[in-house]
């Protein structure tokens, strides 16, 4: 059975009616001209599809982000790489199988990808503890980059998780150090960086492996500095509050452009790219392969330099020059 999404009840009850008539089409009489109406629900199902799908809110868009049947890191691995080579453990704890990478190729670019992986069911899931890294994760990550730096091979990263592992194990292996060691590392790095967000991205967890030359979106993946409902439960109080949360935080992939956080956005099938996975993953990977040229015309010491001046230009902010006391007004304090 398809998981439905509350705004997609009206095409799937359209849907259902198309189907029952194909199934049984006795039951609506033998008199009736069964293909004109097959082809009246067929026009109205792509009617409304059409509807849907283009006036989708911020909260819409991340429920199709978080969809059960969206495609994950693996999946595009496989439909838009080729002869991938995993490669496993931090050499310092574990191997975190939350986080993945290895050896590509990417058209005819030998690289590294890495990326936060999902599961489909409860044991998976469990395996890949929901998506989320523990520190042990985020050090394998970094592991493989500065291999890729040494052997200079792009690195691309797929970024599709709620956040990093928030348990106390996590918080004992110094899971928000492991983060910032990334951060500053991935800022060194003299190769070309690539990531994409092809799903969730969610706060520090996506920041792990998100520093790069060229920051790609799909259509319906979302990137946020905490969760909507973790923002709605701070702000509103109320963890129903989510739609409103998403829609105030400015999460969705067109916003993010407009604010100049991600530099493109990399389009999905009607529906979301759960409905043509291998399509969605020949755009995401032509996407990449574009971007990559691009960087690798450019000498290190420039993509460094540009690298720098794009993350200080992210937020914006005022400063206040101090009064000196001679000039402020009797009773009042510097």
């Amino acid at each position: 059975m398809k998981h439905q999404l509350d705004f997609e009840k009206p095409i799937f009850e359209l849907q259902r009616k198309l189907d029952e008539l194909k199934k049984h089409p006795e039951t609506y009489g033998m008199g009736i001209q069964l293909d004109e109406e097959i082809q009246k629900i067929e026009t109205k199902i792509e009617e409304t599809r059409k509807q849907v799908y283009s006036e989708l809110t911020a909260w819409q868009r991340v429920q199709i982000a978080r969809h059960p049947k969206r495609p994950y890191t693996l999946d595009y691995i496989r439909l838009a790489f080729k002869d991938y080579s995993e490669l496993h453990g931090d050499r310092l704890y574990a191997d975190d199988r939350a986080m993945v990478g290895g050896l590509a190729r990417l058209g005819d670019f030998r690289v590294m990808v890495i990326g936060t992986q999902k599961g489909r069911d409860t044991k998976e899931n469990i395996l890949r503890n929901f998506g989320s890294a523990h520190p042990e994760g985020y050090r394998k990550a970094l592991r493989l980059m500065r291999l890729a730096n040494k052997f200079n091979l792009p690195i691309i990263t797929l970024i599709d998780t709620a956040g990093a592992y928030p348990g106390i194990g996590a918080e004992e292996r110094h899971i928000a150090e492991a983060i910032a060691v990334n951060l500053r590392e991935m800022m060194l790095l003299e190769v070309p960086v690539l990531a994409a967000v092809i799903g969730e991205g969610g706060s520090g967890g996506a920041l792990g492996i998100g520093v790069a030359d060229r920051i790609l979106i799909l259509e319906n993946a979302y990137y946020s500095v905490i969760s909507p409902e973790g923002c709605a439960a701070i702000l509103w109080k109320d963890r129903s509050a989510a739609s409103k949360a998403a829609e105030a935080l400015k999460i969705t992939a067109r916003d993010l452009h407009a604010l100049g956080l991600v530099d493109e956005i990399v389009p999905e099938p009607l529906g979301g790219a759960h409905q043509e996975p291998a399509a969605t993953a020949v755009t995401l990977r032509d996407c990449l392969i574009k971007n990559l040229q691009e960087l690798l015309q450019m000498p290190a010491r420039e993509r460094l330099q540009r690298r720098y001046e794009k993350y200080r230009l992210f937020g914006h902010f005022l400063e206040k020059t101090r009064t000196p006391a001679a000039e402020l007004p009797p009773g009042e304090v510097a």
